[in-house]
């Protein structure tokens, strides 16, 4: 009878552990706990320009600098670059983009590859367009001695005078250096670099500045104040040219000059003297003036007071 209540037991024991579900097996990925290798970021910046540039057929590290708003100088010493300094089709140079070069580098520490944090971006530049005073092609009015026939031939009260006609910027002829200002972050005072008729206007596709005709021997000035980051005559197409960086944003440009009077490296004021007009690389004597903001040409003539 013991026997038989035990085996009964054992039974129903046996049964009701079959009746309970396995525990479930949980698959813990311990990697997934695992922090992620950081990535590197560029930092944002307003500079359009690249970090790099990819050297193309007929390029000169000159050129290339012009494009970019850079001295070539940087540009050469950011690629360990020396005199003359050789450059071939497909090579791959560092540009200077919103600082030093060596900034840009990428570095690896424990197999992550780390790029340095810029600690001081670059402001967006905004200048405004100054506004343009009319040109006035009547004489100027002078200062008359009081007398009876002056008086009879003043106007008659009430009668307005006839407006002032402006003229065509290819017309207007810079007589004198005036300043426009630019607001900004970059601020810079601008003055026409010579006197003369404006004979050809800006235009993207075909003109990256105006052209000043004039004398041969007749002065070129710098615009506004800066350093001359070239001096020679390097560049096809524009003959004997200087290249003066106002700023980290500003470059302006003169060509075809007959005669050059700075030297790289040199620093310059707004009105100094840097040049003599000419007609290198040109079929007619001019001054082909630009304006580049952070290598882009821009109008002068819209930072340019006219006269």
């Amino acid at each position: 009878m013991l026997q038989k209540s035990l085996l009964v037991i054992l039974t129903l024991t046996l049964i009701a552990c079959a009746g309970i579900p396995p525990a479930p097996v949980i698959d813990r990925d311990t990697s997934a706990n695992k922090p992620s290798a950081p990535v590197a970021k560029e930092p944002a910046s307003s500079d359009w320009r690249p970090n790099s540039y990819t050297v193309k057929k007929g390029d000169t590290l000159y050129a290339i600098g012009l494009e970019f708003g850079y001295d070539y100088k940087e540009i050469a010493s950011a690629n360990n670059l020396t005199p003359p300094y050789p450059i071939r089709v497909g090579q791959k140079l560092i540009l200077p983009s919103n600082g030093n070069a060596e900034k840009n580098v990428s570095t690896t520490e424990n197999g992550v590859v780390v790029t340095p944090i810029k600690t001081e971006p670059v402001a967006e530049t905004k200048p405004t367009a100054p506004a343009v005073t009319p040109i006035l092609n009547q004489p100027k009015a002078m200062r008359e001695p009081y007398s009876i026939e002056a008086l009879n031939r003043a106007s008659p009260k009430g009668t307005e005078p006839a407006p002032a006609v402006k003229p065509s910027a290819t017309d207007t002829a810079a007589t004198k250096p005036t300043e426009s200002k630019v607001t900004g972050d970059d601020a810079v005072t601008w003055s026409w670099p010579t006197n003369g008729k404006v004979i050809a206007s800006f235009n993207e596709a075909s003109n990256k500045g105006i052209d000043i005709a004039g004398t041969a021997g007749q002065a070129i000035v710098a615009a506004s104040g800066g350093k001359v980051i070239y001096s020679g005559s390097d560049l096809r197409g524009y003959g004997k040219l200087i290249i003066i960086k106002h700023n980290k944003t500003f470059l302006s440009v003169y060509a075809h000059n007959n005669k050059l009077l700075v030297k790289e490296g040199q620093q310059v004021t707004a009105g100094q003297k840097i040049a003599e007009m000419g007609n290198t690389d040109s079929n007619t004597v001019k001054l082909h003036f630009e304006i580049r903001q952070q290598g882009k040409s821009v109008d002068p003539a819209k930072y340019l007071a006219q006269n």
